[in-house]
């Protein structure tokens, strides 16, 4: 029997909790969402449909739900939902981004012990009718140190237990104010110096670019020979094969890992290692987060389907933004995370500049749109419209809505301008140009450019004078990088000149460490937006 009930599809199992949030303003159907030959008709005629890991909601998923409006994941990760391909469907997509925080730092305590006590090795010699008290000697927490290696929700969630542990905290986290870790008792260090003072060592960084491979046979070659390193944050931030060889060779003492570069992951050199204790990706794994990954879901999927504002949606946002407000949404995300990017580091303070007709309107949005772009490749768990201004909170940034109807040169203007440790300044600035509404960037730290915002931008600073554009593409070439757009902006003649380059892929570390010298730049930046 059919009603006019919203439609709510639950393809695998959820807490119960996670119906009784959804309330009895919905018809409430199931199917196995693993099983292909079940899950596409079923979503044929529904509304939302609520998913864990095991549902993959892909192209040929979206193709067939003709009146899907939301995609919601009772969890953290979303890798198997394109996101993509439901926002060119116009389809939401929500998470539950704090379910798992409390479960995922108490696992990296607790694979933190077992390393240190060797509980995995013992309790599998036990079972086997060995007793073997002396080979399994441990080692204690107390007034040892402590390397936190991104100070996010999680990883401060790892330093207060490890606090009470009696441990020495301190930290490595570029985008957090000395200030604000102090406050917590965490005394914030450089890698290098963490590697160098750390006894025991925890992974709490979101995978990026620029974090994969982070810890690799280099840093482990720093690292004190009994260190006890833990990832429980995301695989492949770890370098196994290089983990491999120092645990084996003796260069760290011991391993606890949850996750892996490929998972699932059951069959690894690692595992071969006594002093490895594994588990397979069980961060989330808790009847707590799963029942608060459900409630939150729930609670999304509600506010969606009443057109009300959905803070935890992580493409489209829903609610009451006026239609001349909504296309800047995007574009503002875009210019916090190439904000990140050119800084480096968080802002003391945090100016979200709205120029132009834009303003007639309530524009408080844009500014939660900033916050979402500059912390989204800085924290591990996903940021949404309302956790971004308690992150800016916690890392100790000051955030301020400027508003002016005027705006000389753009019909609407938006610029991110903030101030750093150091009293320098960062700023890029972006508009929305002709009747497709195109995304464009024209201004970064005070240059004048025009440049399509892509996956893939750089920018270098360096003394003008004739040749350097020539030298530069010439190693962008020899690197097999296509440059799709570039800019070169100056402040006068043979004065400050940057050159902007939007390019079809990543570039090389080495690349840009090439140019850096061939064109003797001051700074240079890579951001991907991928």
């Amino acid at each position: 029997m059919t009603t006019d009930k919203p439609v709510v599809l639950i393809a695998e199992e959820l807490s119960p909790a996670t119906v009784e949030a959804l309330g009895p303003d919905f018809e409430i159907r199931h199917a196995n969402g693993a099983d292909r030959a079940e899950l596409i008709p079923a979503i044929a005629d529904v509304d939302a449909i609520l998913v864990r890991s095991a549902t993959k909601v892909d192209a040929e998923a979206l193709a067939a739900a003709q009146r899907l409006k939301v995609i919601a994941r009772a969890g953290v990760g979303l890798d198997n939902v394109d996101v993509k391909a439901a926002t060119q469907s116009g389809v939401m997509v929500v998470n539950a981004p704090t379910s798992n925080i409390v479960s995922a730092a108490e696992l990296a305590v607790a694979l933190m012990l077992a390393a240190a006590r060797h509980v995995s090795p013992a309790h599998a010699a036990l079972k086997n009718g060995e007793w073997k008290r002396s080979k399994y000697t441990g080692i204690e927490l107390y007034e040892k140190t402590v390397g936190i290696v991104g100070l996010g929700r999680i990883g401060v969630l790892v330093a207060q237990r490890l606090s009470a542990f009696g441990m020495n905290v301190i930290a490595y986290d570029p985008y957090v104010q000395a200030g604000r870790a102090a406050q917590m008792g965490v005394r914030l260090v450089d890698l290098d110096t963490l590697l160098d003072e750390a006894d025991f060592m925890s992974v709490h960084l979101p995978k990026t670019p620029e974090t994969v491979g982070l810890i690799g046979a280099d840093e482990l070659a720093k690292a004190r020979p009994h260190l006890v390193l833990v990832n429980a944050a995301r695989g492949g931030i770890v370098d196994e094969a290089a983990l491999y060889d120092a645990l084996k060779t003796g260069r760290i003492a011991g391993a606890g890992l949850d996750v892996f570069a490929s998972e699932p992951c059951t069959d690894s050199p690692l595992f071969e290692l006594e002093n490895v204790v594994a588990t397979p990706h069980l961060g989330a794994s808790t009847d707590e987060a799963q029942e608060k990954a459900g409630i939150a879901v729930a609670k999304s999927v509600r506010l969606a389907l009443s057109g009300e504002l959905v803070p935890d949606a992580v493409n489209v946002q829903g609610g009451v933004i006026a239609e001349d407000v909504r296309p800047g949404l995007p574009l503002t995300e875009k210019l916090g995370r190439i904000f990140t990017g050119l800084a480096g580091e968080v802002a003391q303070q945090l100016d979200v500049e709205v120029r132009g007709e834009i303003t007639e309107y309530d524009v408080k949005v844009l500014e939660l749109a900033a916050l979402k772009g500059v912390f989204s490749d800085v924290v591990e768990d996903a940021v949404s419209y309302v956790n971004a201004p308690l992150l800016a909170a916690e890392r100790g940034t000051a955030v301020r809505l400027v508003t002016e109807g005027e705006s000389p040169d753009h019909r609407n203007l938006i610029t991110l301008r903030g101030t750093l440790a150091d009293g320098s300044q960062v700023s890029v600035s972006g508009t929305l140009v002709g009747i497709a509404q195109k995304e464009r960037l024209v201004e970064v730290n005070g240059f004048d450019v025009d440049l399509e915002p892509t996956d893939h931008l750089a920018f270098f600073t360096y003394e003008d004078r004739p040749g350097m554009v020539g030298t530069l593409g010439g190693i962008l070439g020899d690197a097999a990088v296509n440059i799709a757009g570039m800019q070169v902006s100056r402040s006068a003649r043979g004065g400050a000149a940057l050159v902007a380059l939007s390019v079809d892929s990543a570039i090389p570390a080495d690349t840009l460490t090439e140019i850096q010298g061939a064109i003797d730049a001051t700074a240079v930046r890579h951001v991907n937006l991928v």
